[in-house]
């Protein structure tokens, strides 16, 4: 048995790490904790808390090759923030610039969520708790 104990963290490789930094700090609010330049990988990590848990690792690589993302491509398919208000949080973002999808309602929960996406088109679920 594994046991496995919990999400360490969710890893974003970027295509333009400023915009992306900025995206995640200053549009989402996540912190940071750490950004480290790997000079002989030519790369920045950039590792990210909220609410005070390490959650993400945000890495920037020379030219990354796309990820097909959508229609339902096999692999990863978003990842999803809880917020105790969905409304709200789209109210939030709408005064940042972003237009999230219209709200849906899960079928089997009954709690209700929207998406978004990041600079490289990742797709982020809001899912109200």
């Amino acid at each position: 048995m594994l046991n496995l104990q919990a999400v360490h963290h969710i890893a974003i490789i970027c295509s333009d790490y400023e915009q992306s930094k900025r995206f995640y700090t200053e549009i989402l609010g996540f912190q940071i904790d750490r950004e480290v330049l790997r000079v002989e990988r030519q790369s920045y990590k950039l590792d990210l808390s909220l609410n005070g848990h390490y959650c993400i690792e945000l890495f920037s690589f020379p030219n990354p090759p796309k990820r097909v993302s959508r229609p339902e491509a096999c692999g990863l398919r978003h990842i999803a923030f809880q917020v105790a208000d969905v409304e709200l949080a789209i109210a939030d973002l709408n005064k940042k610039g972003i237009i999230p999808e219209p709200v849906r309602v899960d079928e089997f929960t009954g709690k209700r969520f929207t998406f978004f996406a990041d600079p490289d088109d990742l797709p982020i679920e809001l899912y109200e708790v």
